[in-house]
């Protein structure tokens, strides 16, 4: 007998979850809404690789994921349990769109390869670090051309007072 304030859980009940991907000072959000949980994940960079561990209490699993193609992007192939597995994919210039429908009760894991990673990070990294070792050798071109505007003020200010005082002394 079912209790008048619960109910069971079915198999469309959905958790929400946020995989906070770290990499460097870089923090990429995988976003899940699923009626199983996703306990722990890893990220490969070098094999371009996410890998979720999946436990789930149903038989029948239903899920869906974002990933943010800076994360993981190009075709994505996905392997669930070291067999290839083909869910429904929408993509935008920004996101993946991933539903995923399986059977399998226990515990599932689940791997999504990209053929980019980390898409924009090398370009801006790079251009960080110029700008920071640009800065910490001293001054820049900007910084020059400050100093020789206030030299050339200061010229032009000095040739006044000579002129003045050359100017006074004749009368």
């Amino acid at each position: 007998m079912t209790p008048v304030y619960g109910q069971f859980l079915s198999d469309a009940t959905g958790l929400a979850n946020q995989l906070d991907v770290k990499i460097g000072e870089h923090v990429f959000e995988v976003e899940t809404v699923s009626n199983f949980d996703i306990p722990n994940f890893e990220f490969d960079g070098d094999k371009k690789k996410l890998t979720l561990y999946i436990s789930s209490g149903l038989e029948n699993n239903l899920g869906e994921l974002i990933i943010p193609h800076d994360l993981l992007g190009g075709n994505l192939t996905f392997y669930l349990n070291d067999q290839e597995y083909f869910p429904k994919i929408n993509s935008n210039e920004k996101i993946s769109f991933v539903t995923l429908n399986f059977t399998g009760s226990g515990d599932n894991t689940l791997e999504i390869f990209g053929t980019t990673d980390l898409h924009g990070m090398t370009e801006k990294d790079e251009m960080e670090q110029k700008d920071s070792s640009s800065s910490q050798q001293g001054e820049t071109f900007d910084d020059s051309l400050g100093w020789l505007a206030m030299a050339g003020s200061l010229i032009v200010v000095a040739v006044f007072i000579v002129m003045k005082i050359k100017k006074r002394n004749q009368v």
